[in-house]
């Protein structure tokens, strides 16, 4: 086996003709034979007692032909890729068999698409700004108020109309054109005002209400929303059972002890100022890696494939399904929730997808100009991480994991730490 010729016939696209010998091709349709050979059965044999020969007589000599190709083909195509030098991004587009025999052996030719060449700007000295990362007294009020919020409780208001920031329970039924839709309906439902949760429009006409009056919303469905509704005016008729008000507790001692393990108020602020700062800090971090890298990104050359944006992408589509199917629910019906093809989904996923796929190109660049490597022992810490992580022994993450994916994520990593360090802060 080996590669009769490479030619570059575009950006990042060879043209490749590799051949299969004889005597290979030969041997690969004997062990073809040899698999199938107690599953053949031919008039004048028991079964499984035909040689190749007759088999082939009866058949044709190209009877094991596709068999044999499958054997040799993965091996053929993969020494004539390192032959030839090519780091390839995805399957060979039209491939073809001119030649294909025991006398001649196989002649397969493809086009093949190629890992770009990238040409790095600046990645030294690069600027960027640090966020502020001082907790303020403001940031510490905030998170106290979200932590009342947390745990408030609903009364039941009677001495007043709704208001946004109630929960109403409520009955209601749509309908467009005088005609009830299906998923219009429900009753005792509990919606909270200015939640968002309803279409546009709708939760500030359940306000001001008071409680046991019937009224109507009138709304439009919004143009993305599920096909048979998208853009049509509708009316709900409503009715609100129950006006519920949140009723927050008192920001003092006792709060400080219900909700955490302090004694007084003022110890729960230092330590929310303390647990603030340190959110802030590792915010400001990930923000300045972002600047940095994306300067870099935004300044490198390269003519990329793309292939490799699709290819990321249904990546982050179906990291997208497994999670939903951890969740119980297909991605197919959740497609039919949004009134979305696929098509139309996965478009929301096509510039984060290119801008993955570059910042990658960027550092494997940085990785390739900085002689950047993953030490053993730096492969074996990331190993016990792991297992720490997992719950899993250190061999069994060997197996699940290629050390060479456990080396290639460590250098990525240390690629953004390199150009972190060597970038200025303003």
């Amino acid at each position: 086996m080996a590669l009769k010729s490479s030619n570059k016939i575009d950006t990042n696209v060879y043209e490749l003709e590799i051949t299969v010998d004889a005597q290979t091709f030969t041997d690969a349709c004997k062990q073809a034979y040899l698999k199938q050979r107690k599953s053949i059965q031919i008039p004048g044999f028991r079964k499984g007692k035909a040689t190749q020969g007759m088999v082939e007589k009866v058949y044709g000599e190209g009877v094991f032909f596709e068999d044999a190709l499958e054997i040799v083909y993965p091996k053929a195509v993969g020494d004539a890729f390192d032959e030839a030098g090519l780091n390839v991004v995805d399957q060979p587009s039209d491939v073809d068999f001119p030649v294909m025999s025991k006398q001649e052996g196989v002649v397969i030719t493809m086009k093949v698409t190629t890992y770009p060449e990238v040409t790095l700007g600046e990645y030294k000295g690069v600027k960027g700004k640090m966020l502020d990362t001082v907790a303020t007294d403001e940031d510490v009020e905030a998170e106290l108020k979200n932590m009342q919020d947390r745990n408030s409780r609903l009364v039941t208001i009677d001495d007043r109309k709704s208001q946004m920031g109630d929960t109403c329970d409520i009955n209601f039924e749509g309908f467009v054109d005088g005609v009830a839709f299906e998923g219009g309906k429900g009753e005792n439902y509990p919606l909270e005002l200015g939640s968002n949760s309803f279409i546009p429009g709708f939760e500030e006409q359940v306000a001001d209400r008071e409680t046991g009056e019937e009224f109507d919303v009138n709304v439009t469905f919004p143009e993305e929303y599920e096909p048979s509704l998208a853009g049509k005016d509708a009316v709900f008729k409503c009715k609100i059972n129950e006006i519920k008000a949140k009723e927050m507790p008192e920001l003092d001692d006792e709060f400080a002890k219900d909700v955490s393990e302090f004694d007084t108020l003022d110890e729960l602020k230092e330590d929310l100022k303390k647990q603030i700062s340190e959110r802030k800090e590792a915010n400001a971090k990930t923000d300045f890696e972002n600047q940095i890298i994306d300067q870099i990104v935004e300044d490198m050359q390269a003519e990329i494939p793309e292939c490799m944006f699709t290819q990321k992408c249904d990546d982050m589509v179906q990291d997208y399904a497994y999670r939903l199917q951890m969740q119980g629910l297909d991605l197919n019906t959740y497609l039919g929730y949004l009134g979305q093809t696929m098509e139309q989904f996965k478009e929301q996923f096509m510039e984060g997808a290119k801008h993955q796929v570059k910042v990658k190109l960027a550092l494997d660049a940085i990785v390739k100009a900085e002689n950047i490597e993953a030490t053993e022992e730096e492969i074996e810490q990331e190993v016990a991480k792991l297992a720490e992580q997992y719950s899993m022994d250190a061999e069994q993450i060997k197996k699940a994991v290629p050390a060479e994916q456990l080396s290639a994520d460590i250098v990525t990593r240390k690629a953004v730490d390199f150009v972190v360090e060597n970038a200025v802060k303003e």
